[in-house]
């Protein structure tokens, strides 16, 4: 009996550190263009106009190789230390193999999921060279009737076609 409870203490614990050491992908911070001057004769108002010069798309939530994770490695090793408290002689080898076995398992099902959440729609980074010589680049998730060359207005952030 105590050897059941020290199994299902020992599943218990694994779970509960598995789902604790995972951690949710930091989201991906837009780079801008560096920035420029050149000599302008426009007014300072027009600093939110200006013409589309690029437009990339970006997958945010696309940084998974698909492969085995930090997920799969921590769920291992600590399915095969807790599976080496088992038994003993023969029976604790096959504990700690069964162990990081279900661990690596269970921690890569576990950083998929978590992949899964976080999963985000694609955006659209928008290079505009402004009015006044500058460059700027704004990040949103679509670009409705914007094109290379277009004029915009750029209004809290967002690119609107002028």
């Amino acid at each position: 009996m105590k050897t059941h409870l020290k199994i299902t203490a020992a599943l218990i614990t694994s779970g509960t550190l598995l789902i604790g050491c995972s951690s949710p992908q930091q989201p991906v911070v837009s780079q801008s263009y560096p920035q420029q001057t050149y000599p302008s004769t426009a007014p300072a108002y027009s600093t939110s106009y200006g013409v589309v010069d690029s437009i990339q798309m970006v997958n945010p939530g696309t940084t998974s190789s698909g492969g085995i994770g930090v997920g799969a490695v921590t769920g291992g090793v600590v399915g095969g230390v807790l599976g080496n408290q088992v038994g003993s002689g023969t029976g604790r080898k096959a504990a700690t193999a069964a162990g990081a076995i279900g661990g690596a398992v269970l921690g890569h099902q576990v950083q998929e999921r978590n992949r899964a959440s976080q999963a985000q729609a694609p955006l659209y980074q928008i290079g505009v060279r402004l009015d006044n010589g500058t460059y700027q680049t704004i990040s949103q998730e679509n670009v409705a009737d914007i094109s290379v060359g277009s004029r915009v207005r750029i209004e809290n952030g967002r690119a609107y076609r002028y």
